[in-house]
Parts: C-alpha cells; structure tokens; sequence
C-alpha cells in the first residue's frame, strides 16, 4: 500500500479520520470539502485539500486532478430534498463522466442500511429492493449503488454502514431532545467509527472489489437497554418510556458476509460496551 494514492470525496465527521489513518498506513491522501474554512485543517493533517461539490455537475478546485489516484472513495449522503433520487444520480452521472476519464480503477462508495424496509427479521446483502426501500434516501442510494456497479471502467465495492456512533456522536446528546422513548424493546443497528474506518482500510488492502458489505456491530442491544445506560453514564434523566400501542417494524442487520469475506472482527462488537 506505499505509496498508493486514495482520494476521498467528503472529508468530514467519518472522512477525515478515514484519511488520517490511511496517511499513518503509508498512503497519499487527497481529500475533499466543500468549505473553504476546512482546507488548511486538511492541510495541517497531510491531506492534500480539494474543494469540490456536486451541485448537481462536478465543480470546483480542479476534478481532473483530485481524480488523479489509484481508489477513489466516496462519502456524502443524498441530500433532502424533494427530487432526492433523481438529484442523487445526477451527482453521480456527472462524478461517473469524470471517473470515466480518470485513472482510477477501484471505487469504495459509502452507503448506508437505510436501503432495507422493516422486515421484522434479520436482513442480509441480498434483501435491498429498488422500490422497497426503507426510506427515500435510502432509495436514492440504491439507485447510485447500481449505476457504480455496473460501470465497467472501474471496480466497485459498497459498504452499507448503519448508525454511526463514537466520540461526539453520543446517544447521550439525543436524550435530551427526546419527549419520549418509544419502542423500548426494538433492536438498534449501529457501528462505531473505530470499525468503519478500519473495514474500509481492509477493503482496499484486501482488493475485495466488486462486492457489496453491511457493516453494522454484531451487539442488537433493546433501545431502552441503550438508552438508560446511556443516561446513567451521563448523570442524564431518561425521557418516560411509552410502552403502549402495536410495536413499531425493526430490522436487524447481519454483517456475517463482511466478517467472513475479510476475516474481520470487530473493534466495538457491543454498543453497550462502548458508551
């Protein structure tokens, strides 16, 4: 991996920690903002600083360049918005017509579970249906995921993160604006940044192209075993509990192909364990 050069299109809350640790493994790291505040922290860090958007055309501090690498990995959500879907892909037609003349051969996209319904069991890979998604963003991703797939110019993986905790995001910050914990007994999907960073960097050093990955801790604590540990830790009051009505539909996601396929075992298996 010396000496490999890996852009990384949205360097934020996940982006920029992914790009720190790729510079401490021995790659070259661009990376991209969409502030101009933002560039000289990219700077102090190593990275070499990009601004660019996708509004929706590829714009910005020199593409042609910024795509000048061997992976490209792609981290920004859809945005909300009315026409989500049809504004998502065409963000990634424009970043595919790039692409297509760039030197990049390997693109990791980050996605996220929001694919999948409530199917009131475990899903796997197999269970994302366009037209069924779990929500509009998640539709939106299904569609991009698709056309990145398909593409034969370069190798494409997906890696469907669940609900990214760790460090500043903690469910501590939420109990405070919750009039009421809902659907106590329902099982959380959520993965810590520690474990997201370091899947990626084993996707690229594995070269495992061209596959599609959940990523979420092998741990389902209830939301309201969460929840109250959560508060105790935080000397915090838990919002009151409603346990009336019909239970609302869950899913639970299963990682079992990422941790065969890369041999991975989790940082944080637990989320109790790591508040």
């Amino acid at each position: 991996m010396q000496n490999q050069t890996v852009s990384i299109l949205g360097c934020g809350w996940l982006g920029l920690p992914l790009a720190k640790a790729l510079i401490k493994k021995g790659f070259i790291v661009k990376g991209s903002t969409t502030a101009e505040e933002h560039l000289e922290q990219l700077r102090t860090e190593g990275i070499e600083p990009y601004i660019l958007n996708l509004s929706p055309e590829l714009e910005g501090d020199e593409p042609a360049e910024f795509l000048e690498s061997e992976t490209l990995i792609v981290n920004f959500p859809p945005e909300r918005r009315s026409d989500i879907a049809e504004y998502h892909v065409q963000q990634f037609s424009s970043l595919i017509d790039a692409l297509q003349l760039s030197p990049v051969r390997t693109v990791l996209l980050v996605s996220s579970t929001s694919v999948y319904p409530m199917l009131n069991r475990e899903v796997t890979e197999e269970d994302a249906d366009s037209g069924s998604a779990g929500s509009a963003a998640g539709e939106a991703l299904l569609l991009v995921e698709e056309m990145l797939m398909q593409e034969r110019s370069f190798q494409t993986s997906v890696v469907r993160f669940c609900g990214l905790v760790g460090y500043d995001r903690s469910p501590a910050n939420y109990l405070g604006r919750m009039a009421e914990l809902s659907d106590p007994g329902q099982p959380m999907n959520l993965i810590h940044r520690d474990d997201c960073i370091n899947i990626i960097t084993e996707i690229i050093r594995l070269g495992q192209w061209g596959e599609v990955f959940n990523a979420c801790s092998p741990g389902h604590p209830s939301r309201i075993d969460y929840y109250s540990k959560a508060a105790e830790i935080g000397g915090i009051e838990l919002p009151p509990v409603n346990e009336g009505g019909e239970p609302s539909p869950f899913k639970i996601i299963s990682s079992s192909k990422l941790e065969g396929a890369l041999n991975y075992r989790f940082i944080h298996p637990d989320p109790l364990q790591s508040l």
